[in-house]
């Protein structure tokens, strides 16, 4: 297995459209682990078309419990589980998690019951670990370490940047956060920083087709960060290599990744990646650059 990162859903925020990318979820393989970062809506064909096996399904991460990064959840490992998963997922979340998944077994307790009598499957409710974690050291397993920031993203407040540590590469995710200057000295000297982004002049026209425009404004601009300041974050953490990610807006015509990269080079002169949808970024590369 060859360590990289795959952008599985790119896009910021929990509505689809035609066309248009998916939410937020990541695959990190690493150190021969398999690792799924944000499981929202498409995550599972995401990691289908990835290449990924369903049932080696290893390690799971939630940054935190909007829709847009624990919709597919539970989809994901029943899906999984109906491909042949044996073994047990471990899934790491903040505080709900657990009553996230517990809910997903109640929905589908008929089903889930019936293919363990008819199928002579395993019971599903018994592969599952879900391990609540807060600020700090998240795991220490052989030669991965994973630890966890709170960032500002009100009004969630168990919201947590992602660090993960190996011998072939270092990645820090910043899940959703307003400009966050602590998540530099989290990220610092990783080889791969993905940090969320907003564009200004995206902004306005996003707002003005929903519902609740006014509202989601003022959301966004107090929780989410603009991709001048993701640069800025990358540049005093001096990454390798700078993903903007969980993109607002992702599905705009009018904006191209020539918008992002300029807003982007205001503060940060390094590498950089603009998501997409099934983009792959190999660890080797960043490692021994």
């Amino acid at each position: 297995m060859r360590a990289r990162l795959v952008l599985l859903g790119s896009k910021g925020g929990p509505a689809i459209r035609p066309g248009g990318p998916s939410p937020t979820s990541s695959l990190l393989e690493i150190g021969g682990r398999t690792v799924v970062v944000d499981c929202g809506l498409g995550v599972t064909r995401g990691l289908t078309d990835a290449g990924v096996s369903l049932k080696a399904l290893d390690l799971i991460f939630i940054t935190h419990l909007h829709s847009d990064h624990v919709l597919e959840l539970g989809p994901l490992i029943h899906t999984a589980w109906t491909a042949g998963l044996a073994t047990t997922v471990r899934v790491f979340g903040p505080p709900g998690t657990r009553d996230y998944w517990h809910g997903f077994l109640q929905a589908m307790k008929f089903d889930i019951v019936i293919r363990v009598i008819d199928e002579g499957r395993p019971d599903l409710r018994q592969l599952v670990d879900i391990v609540e974690f807060a600020e700090g050291p998240v795991l220490a397993e052989g030669d991965l370490a994973v630890s966890a920031l709170r960032v500002d993203h009100p009004p969630v407040t168990d919201c947590f940047a992602l660090r993960f540590d190996h011998a072939e590469a270092s990645v820090v995710f910043s899940a959703d956060t307003a400009y966050f200057p602590p998540l530099a000295d989290f990220a610092d000297r990783a080889d791969i920083l993905v940090h969320e982004a907003m564009l200004t002049e995206g902004v306005d026209r996003l707002v003005a087709r929903t519902g609740n425009g006014a509202r989601l404004k003022e959301h966004l601009l107090a929780s989410h960060s603009f991709a001048g300041e993701a640069g800025a974050i990358a540049t005093a953490a001096g990454v390798g290599r700078l993903v903007l990610h969980h993109l607002i807006p992702a599905d705009d015509p009018e904006i191209t990744h020539a918008h992002w990269t300029a807003a982007t080079r205001k503060s940060w002169t390094g590498a950089l990646t603009i998501a997409s949808d099934g983009l792959v970024v190999e660890l080797a590369d960043e490692s021994s650059a």
